[in-house]
């Protein structure tokens, strides 16, 4: 499978459909990944959100429009789906530093923002370190919510999960840890099916321990509890805060898009549960801060 090839047929779709609306669940298919991996994928190697791209590959078409059509500001202003001049107006701003009438009367303004396309370099394929692990059933007792999905950069609302266990929570906590991963974990993902539509959703979380049995009836009120069924694990090491040093693994977020674009050309495939981030410590200062992520598989049929 061809994943510079599948990236760059999902940027023709989306520069096809720029001003219709974009299915992202057929633009995961054409990507072969889910929505959700695409998005972090895209984030890493882009350099910016998904959405965003879309936005500045709009305003580049308009500024286009503004040079060669005689439409009015705000028919163009429609046409990109802003409702109104003064939003197009301030986000065209934003990305050129002139107004959309300026723009038109100033040709020595000459700012685009062409297509992105991949040009990726793989010798040998993706060496990606990972161990497999056969798991039966299991629990992970904690605190769970929701919080809105970020792709690029770090999530702040991740606290407000973290905000519901007390001290002494965690505690309990601890001497409940039973199985590995041991120690607190953080579970990410939609529990119903992991194609986020759009950032900003709702995106599942859970900050708990993993344990063999049920939950204590003692702790019903006190903790929220979700269940993995028995399946297949891949998981994977990564390291943060190397410094200047290069590590031979990669920091949490590229492992994240190395994941992505290694596992639609692997033997295995997601199946729809969250994602396990364990990590050694939560000083995120740490130097060399060891960490795993726990991708839940199933080997592919065809």
């Amino acid at each position: 499978m061809d994943t510079t090839a599948n990236l760059n047929a999902a940027m023709r779709y989306i520069e096809k459909r720029l001003f219709d609306a974009i299915d992202f669940k057929e633009l995961a298919r054409i990507a072969c990944c889910p929505e959700y991996q695409f998005r972090r994928m895209f984030s890493y190697l882009a350099g910016m959100p998904l959405n965003e791209y879309i936005r500045k590959r709009k305003l580049s078409v308009a500024a286009q429009w503004l040079r060669t059509d005689s439409d009015k500001i705000i028919d163009i202003s429609f046409k990109c789906g802003y409702e109104s001049p003064d939003a197009f107006s301030k986000a065209f701003y934003a990305q050129y530093g002139v107004t959309p009438s300026a723009f038109r009367k100033d040709i020595g303004v000459s700012k685009t923002f062409p297509p992105l396309f991949f040009h990726l370099t793989l010798k040998g394929g993706i060496a990606m370190e990972y161990r497999v692990v056969e798991r039966d059933a299991f629990y992970i007792m904690g605190k769970t919510g929701y919080i809105p999905l970020i792709y690029h950069g770090p999530n702040p609302h991740t606290a407000d999960i973290w905000k519901k266990l007390k001290q002494e929570d965690l505690l309990v906590l601890m001497e409940y840890s039973a199985i590995d991963p041991k120690g607190v974990l953080c579970l990410y993902g939609d529990v119903r099916n992991d194609l986020i539509a759009h950032e900003g959703d709702k995106i599942f979380m859970c900050v708990g321990v993993a344990m063999d049995k049920p939950m204590p009836d003692r702790f019903k009120g006190r903790f929220d509890v979700y269940m993995y069924e028995a399946s297949t694990w891949l998981v994977f090491p990564t390291m943060d805060n190397v410094g200047t040093e290069k590590s031979a693994l990669p920091n949490t977020q590229h492992g994240y898009a190395l994941i992505s674009e290694w596992l639609p050309s692997s033997e295995y495939e997601r199946i729809d549960a969250p994602t396990i981030e364990w990590t050694e410590s939560y000083d995120f200062t740490k130097p060399e801060r060891k960490n795993e992520i726990w991708v839940p598989v199933r080997r592919r049929s065809d």
